[in-house]
């Protein structure tokens, strides 16, 4: 067998399986979350999410509202060198992100069943 038949045929294979695997992972909620910033945003999306206290109104006096603040914690960066991820017995996370052109900067408390977002502010 010559080496272009021997090229058809593995390209006509390969084909053939990324569009099996097309059909079956179509409209399948999969993920690849394999660096730090989406492993743990992940983590916090997944929790109930709460707010301190005087959240709310920051929130509604800068006119955004739960669907920015879950914009952020989807489209957003950790900012590792300002969070302390170790801390007991939740990690503090800085989240930074932009929604509408205004760059917002949360900071999360991560616990075990619940992510309480303790600060909310725009930058500058």
């Amino acid at each position: 067998m010559k080496l272009i038949q021997r090229i058809g045929y593995y390209l006509g294979g390969f084909s053939l399986g990324l569009v099996i695997l097309a059909f079956f992972l179509n409209g399948k909620k999969t993920s690849c979350s394999y660096g730090p910033d989406a492993r743990v945003l992940k983590n916090i999306r997944l929790k109930k999410i709460e707010y301190s206290n005087g959240i709310q109104s920051k929130l509604h006096d800068n006119n955004l509202d739960s669907v920015a603040v879950n914009y952020v914690l989807k489209k957003g960066n950790i900012n590792f060198s300002e969070s302390n991820a170790r801390e007991k017995p939740c990690g503090m996370y800085m989240v930074e992100g932009d929604y509408n052109e205004k760059d917002i900067i949360l900071t999360i408390q991560n616990c075990d069943s619940i992510a309480t977002i303790t600060n909310f502010r725009i930058a500058n």
